[in-house]
């Protein structure tokens, strides 16, 4: 399993995954209607370039030619800390390893930029709660945020500090 930092030209990988994943990953805890206008929204190609540009950096998780995962982070976000803006790992293979490579890959840049942390927002209702707890991350806060068309994201703020 490799972890690479994507290029422009991989965004539509980035996209593809994305709907793959999201309807197993949210397809109980968001109507349906909501997780239609989210990916819409978030992965686009133009909102996905929009984010690198200004700073996300891409990882793509490869193993044999084969793209199991994403993810997408941003050094010095705020307070000298790294933001994960996103993880995600294809479904049938979680469990394996892939999430705490990227997770491992991502606190090293962090590091190696002296932040201090890593941060980053969760759904209150996601599984993924326990996978970031067992990488040491704690809940700091939990936070409701509009994201327009009278839809809301509930999510707890984790943490991870060095």
């Amino acid at each position: 399993m490799t972890i690479l930092e994507a290029k422009k030209e991989q965004l539509s990988i980035i996209k593809d995954l994305a709907f793959l994943i999201w309807p197993i990953a949210y397809g109980k805890i968001l109507s349906k209607n909501q997780l239609d206008y989210m990916l819409d929204k978030f992965y686009s190609i133009s909102f996905l370039e929009n984010q690198m540009n200004t700073g996300q950096i891409f990882l793509l998780a490869e193993n044999d030619g084969v793209f199991n995962g994403f993810a997408s982070y941003e050094l010095n976000c705020i307070e000298n800390k790294t933001k994960i803006h996103k993880l995600y790992v294809v479904p049938n293979i979680q469990g394996i390893g892939i999430g705490k490579k990227i997770v491992d890959y991502i606190k090293l840049e962090s590091q190696k930029n002296n932040n201090s942390g890593i941060f980053l927002n969760v759904n209150r209702f996601n599984t993924a709660i326990e996978f970031y707890e067992k990488q040491n991350f704690i809940i700091s806060e939990s936070v409701n945020i509009e994201i327009g068309n009278g839809f809301l994201m509930e999510d707890f703020v984790m943490e991870l500090t060095f």
